[in-house]
């Protein structure tokens, strides 16, 4: 079964640069669309970006669009998130997730990690 691990999360002034990473563990995670999700502490979970299997197609928040890049490297098993000028408001805790369907929408993803918090703090 597909299991999903995130790094890269910390503490970062507004204005700067994080990268996270999502490992996958089963060697067909070229079937899954990846998604990216946070949530913040008295807030409901979001979607903040989303690949296709083939890494083809895209998805964004209107929140992040401009800001964060989603990539993916089947080969490693990798899923990145690029997240650049980072503002107060990106902070949560985020996640990455699996699923056979393209979209934002966390019901559409059956596999979840266990979350890395991103901190904007100056």
């Amino acid at each position: 079964q597909l299991q999903l691990v995130e790094s890269g999360g910390g503490l970062v002034q507004p204005g700067g640069s994080l990268r996270l990473s999502c490992s996958a563990s089963e060697f067909t995670l070229e079937y899954y669309t990846i998604g990216w999700f946070r949530q913040a502490p008295g807030k409901e979970r979001e979607g903040v970006s989303c690949i296709s299997s083939s890494g083809d197609s895209s998805m964004y928040a209107d929140s992040v669009k401009g800001r964060f890049t989603i990539s993916r490297d089947n080969a490693k098993k990798m899923v990145y998130l690029q997240m650049n000028d980072l503002k107060p408001e990106d902070a949560g805790v985020y996640s990455c997730a699996g699923g056979l369907h393209y979209g934002l929408g966390h019901w559409l993803y059956d596999v979840w990690g266990q979350g890395t918090q991103v901190t904007v703090s100056a």
